[in-house]
């Protein structure tokens, strides 16, 4: 079965896609198509905040862009020079904002150390309001702006006039549903009820329950290994859209 994935191809030079190496050891056969571009900005001011490490009781990511920033500001230094100078990560497992936001709140007390959180112009706000509610100290600064991928459209329809309707279709962010989906209904026509879409995560299922699109099945975690194990299961000729 031929599965479209809507994300970025894993750099090259790190080795296979995992995802398309799970999806595969399930005799799926997936394609990568890049659905956004990001464009980094504020950039001198989030190495201003960084050179004053002081006044910050830590870092919170919830992107891989938001990591990108802070290494560009640290002259692209490698992840594991970054982890040499006290960027220990903790909490990855957590998987969405509400389970991050608890893992802080288990860690965090109220009124301490205001925790720098580089995010996106599209950021969700469920982990600023959790922490502003349990008193603790949270400056958001806006590092990246979202857009459609200038080649999605066209990659789009190559990818269905070559290999036909997919039997799903993976959106990895509610943004990668607000510009994808329409070129894919159009591009589906009639025969978008037959194609099982999936999520990597509960707010990109929302995004397309909203939207008037069945979800079939979300990843546990937003792994590799997750989605491959759902879309199996999602995917059998007796399961339906749940």
């Amino acid at each position: 079965m031929k599965v479209l994935l809507l994300k970025d191809p894993k750099d090259k030079d790190s080795g296979p896609d995992p995802y398309i190496e799970e999806l595969g050891s399930y005799n799926l056969e997936a394609t990568l198509i890049p659905a956004l571009s990001f464009e980094f900005t504020s950039l001198d001011s989030l190495f201003e905040k960084l050179s004053h490490p002081e006044c910050y009781g830590g870092l919170v990511f919830t992107s891989p862009r938001a990591l990108e920033a802070i290494k560009i500001c640290l002259k692209e230094k490698s992840k594991k020079e970054v982890e040499e100078i006290g960027l220990v990560p903790q909490g990855e497992m957590a998987g969405n904002a509400e389970k991050l936001a608890e893992y802080i709140c288990s860690r965090e007390k109220p009124n301490s150390s205001a925790l720098l959180f580089p995010c996106g112009a599209l950021k969700r706000e469920v982990l600023p309001t959790v922490l502003r509610e349990k008193g603790i100290p949270l400056e958001s600064l806006t590092v990246y702006q979202t857009a459609q991928h200038p080649d999605l459209q066209e990659s789009l329809s190559s990818y269905f006039s070559q290999q036909g309707i997919p039997a799903s279709i993976v959106f990895f962010s509610p943004s990668g549903v607000k510009f994808c989906l329409q070129h894919i209904q159009k591009l589906s026509g009639d025969l978008i009820n037959q194609v099982k879409f999936a999520a990597i995560g509960p707010s990109t299922a929302k995004a397309l329950r909203d939207a008037g699109i069945a979800v079939s099945c979300t990843a546990g975690s937003p792994t590799a290994q997750d989605l491959a194990a759902a879309m199996h299961t999602a995917l059998q000729p007796h399961n339906c859209c749940l």
